[in-house]
């Protein structure tokens, strides 16, 4: 049975698992190998048996571990071209690291059925990822964009489980130490989702027949858990979605220890 497991989540690290105890898939590797494996085996998960890597863009929090760990396993990585160039620009991949290109039009791998969608964030060509597994479950990976694409509200629409950017409080931010350039950064079309806008795109996905989300990408500074979380269920018990009734709503913690989704 398929499985879903937040190793890492937020603005120092991101990775996802999805696979069975046999085989899988990460999401991101934004932690470093050692890190990583660590992870891995507190879930009792064989970093062996990872099949590929799927990058979604080419920040440091979510590719730190990607050379070593890649080339220590031999798996695939997957990622746009202008990611895939960007990592090259930035020494991250060299010729022990078989990296290949993905288009929209996705890919097969391991009983699994990868379709990339376009993202907008301040990055060489970002992708998220809806994947779908051999039990027929669509999963859906929405994070670091600054707002719901049309790409994005396509990809989404009827997945069973979205993990979805719910990265800062607005009024947290403004009132915070960041400097105004990067408050504007992560305010902008290409920064990041703020917890009333994730709100507000859970009604429609609940409306097209996901019933599990994960609230993920949290910043450290500019939110908390039970802010972001609390944000969601008020947007949705106002639209008359009740919890764990109409829908689950998980938090991904910013290291996952032993979580496992579903």
């Amino acid at each position: 049975m398929t499985r879903l497991y937040p190793l890492f989540s937020g603005s120092s690290g991101n990775s996802y698992y999805l696979g069975t105890t046999e085989s899988g898939i990460l999401i991101d590797i934004g932690k470093s190998a050692k890190q990583i494996e660590n992870a891995l085996k507190e879930n009792e998960l064989d970093p062996k048996k990872i099949r590929a890597i799927f990058v979604t863009h080419e920040h440091s929090d979510h590719i730190q571990g990607l050379r070593v760990f890649a080339s220590r396993y031999g798996m695939k990585i997957y990622s746009s071209a202008g990611t895939i160039r960007a990592l090259e620009e930035k020494d991250v991949i060299n010729n022990k690291v078989n990296i290949v290109p993905i288009d929209l039009a996705g890919i097969e791998t391991d009983d699994m059925k990868i379709k990339p969608f376009r993202i907008s964030h301040d990055c060489a060509e970002g992708y998220g990822y809806v994947v779908e597994t051999s039990d027929g479950r669509r999963t859906a990976f929405a994070t670091d964009t600054g707002y719901i694409t049309d790409d994005m509200a396509m990809a989404v629409h009827g997945c069973d489980t979205v993990v979805i950017e719910s990265n800062h409080d607005v009024r947290m931010l403004e009132t915070g130490g960041y400097p105004y350039i990067l408050k504007q950064r992560i305010l902008s079309d290409i920064g990041h989702l703020s917890n009333d806008t994730c709100a507000g795109k859970l009604v429609e996905l609940v409306r097209s027949g996901t019933t599990r989300f994960v609230l993920a990408h949290l910043s450290r500074e500019n939110n908390m858990p039970e802010l972001a979380e609390q944000t969601a269920l008020c947007e949705l018990n106002m639209n008359g979605m009740k919890k764990d009734q109409d829908f689950i709503l998980k938090i991904a913690p910013e290291y996952g220890g032993n979580v496992m989704i579903y």
